[in-house]
């Protein structure tokens, strides 16, 4: 009878987290997740690097120049969003308006996203800084379109603390990025209309859809604004992010986690804005056989951050990103020595569980690490470091291939293999996390 009265719980337990997936606001904030990684594929990781490597990349060494210029113009969009995401932090924390900035910023983004696609099939007269004028309004928008993409993730990470328990999170976590790796599946249906060139047709219904699949969070999710306080001014803001850094000193798991998160972020988004270029450079990938590589790779980042959403309940945040930062670095060294198309095929599916997972276990670290009061400030303040890896990371690998660019696609396995080192480092600092006090405690013996 006690067996049977166990197993019945387990079946209500069960059904009660299906229904918390499939609650309508979860439900409109995972359609979000569903949306945007349809931008961050198709423009980011695919159609725009693709596009650079069409209008610039001849050969070995214009091959690599394309490399660099899509490694710059996300360094670019990264330099703003240092500037900018610790005061969004700042301005949750004042007034818990979350979803307000996130429709403002998905609209601007997708408006630049469409005015990349108009430009990109454009041939505008005249040159800007030796540049033509349409090449050089696409690569400006882009910038404009990642910035403000990014720029709403801090919003719509920070809302996940609004729609569950405490203890549910890594579960919303993991379902809804989970979501956002179909919606990369429904962003590639645009391939078969533009084929394997005049890669720009995939802007315009790109920026369609990511509009389409984020108006479920513009309807059904509601705000939760806190009661009206002293205006002060955006700029403002500066002040508390300088006396929240003082005291995140005081917090070590989270400085720690911080400097951790700022290394392995750098490996991950590098690897994700030149994954193309690199497969096409390297391994010859012709774009139709990157697109089914991407495929593959999402349908793996799917199965693992669902997957991890469970092993991060299990084991802990913590364990969780160990594990993941060592895949990522198995994933790396065989792309660096990569010598054939079999073994990018390992690289790219071990990549995509790594990446998957990564979001999972670091926004449900943060959760657990960070007091409620600073929450938003200190989602802010982790999307500051890692958008300063953002720059950083680009920057790094664009340097290398643009030095070592007589080398032709040598300069390639240098760049992707300091990525190496960066996670390297990173899982050095995560390791110094302390792991035997309970965060919650820790925050009340500091304010004490």
């Amino acid at each position: 009878m006690g067996s049977l009265e166990k197993y019945s719980d387990e079946v209500k337990k069960r059904l009660n987290q299906w229904g918390l997936y499939f609650s309508l606001p979860v439900l409109s904030w995972a359609f979000y997740d569903f949306a945007n990684t349809i931008f961050s594929s198709n423009i980011n990781t695919i159609f725009f690097p693709f596009y650079l490597k069409e209008v610039i990349g001849k050969n070995e060494i214009l091959n690599q120049i394309a490399s660099t210029f899509v490694s710059y113009s996300n360094a670019v969009a990264s330099f703003f969003l240092v500037l900018f995401s610790p005061l969004f932090g700042v301005m949750i924390d004042r007034t818990g308006r979350k979803k307000k900035y996130i429709v403002i910023f998905t609209l601007i983004a997708v408006a630049s996203t469409l005015l990349m696609g108009v430009f990109g099939g454009g041939k505008l007269s005249g040159e800007w800084f030796g540049l033509p004028v349409s090449f050089s309004l696409v690569i400006l928008f882009f910038v404009i379109a990642k910035f403000f993409y990014h720029s709403s993730l801090v919003f719509y990470d920070s809302m996940i603390s609004d729609l569950a328990r405490k203890e549910d999170i890594p579960l919303i976590s993991g379902f809804g990025v989970a979501v956002g790796y179909i919606g990369t599946l429904v962003g590639l249906t645009v391939y078969p209309f533009v084929g394997d060139d005049g890669f720009h047709e995939a802007f315009i219904p790109t920026g369609l859809l990511f509009l389409l699949f984020s108006l479920p969070l513009f309807f059904f999710v509601k705000d939760k604004p806190y009661p009206e306080q002293k205006k002060e001014s955006f700029l403002s803001g500066y002040k508390e992010i300088y006396h929240t850094f003082k005291e995140m000193r005081l917090y070590k798991s989270v400085f720690l986690f911080m400097i951790a998160y700022f290394f392995l972020n750098d490996a991950i988004a590098t690897a994700i804005a030149i994954m193309a270029v690199y497969a096409k450079a390297i391994v010859g990938f012709t774009t139709g056989k990157f697109i089914l590589l991407y495929l593959v790779s999402t349908v793996s980042s799917i199965i693992g951050s669902f997957v991890f959403g469970y092993i991060t309940k299990a084991k802990g945040a913590n364990k969780s990103i160990m594990y993941v930062g060592s895949l990522l670095f198995v994933a790396l060294l065989i792309a660096t020595i990569a010598l054939d198309e079999g073994m990018f095929w390992v690289s790219g599916s071990m990549f995509g569980i790594a990446l998957g997972s990564m979001w999972v276990t670091t926004r449900t670290y943060i959760v657990e690490l960070t007091p409620e009061d600073k929450r938003g400030q200190f989602f802010g303040l982790f999307a500051f470091s890692g958008k300063v890896s953002s720059i950083i990371g680009p920057f790094l690998y664009g340097t290398i291939t643009l030095i070592f660019a007589d080398f032709g696609n040598l300069a390639s396995r240098l760049a992707i293999g300091s990525l190496m080192i960066l996670r390297m480092i990173g899982l050095w600092f995560h390791k110094k996390i302390p792991k035997e006090e309970k965060p919650s405690k820790w925050f009340g013996k500091i304010n004490d």
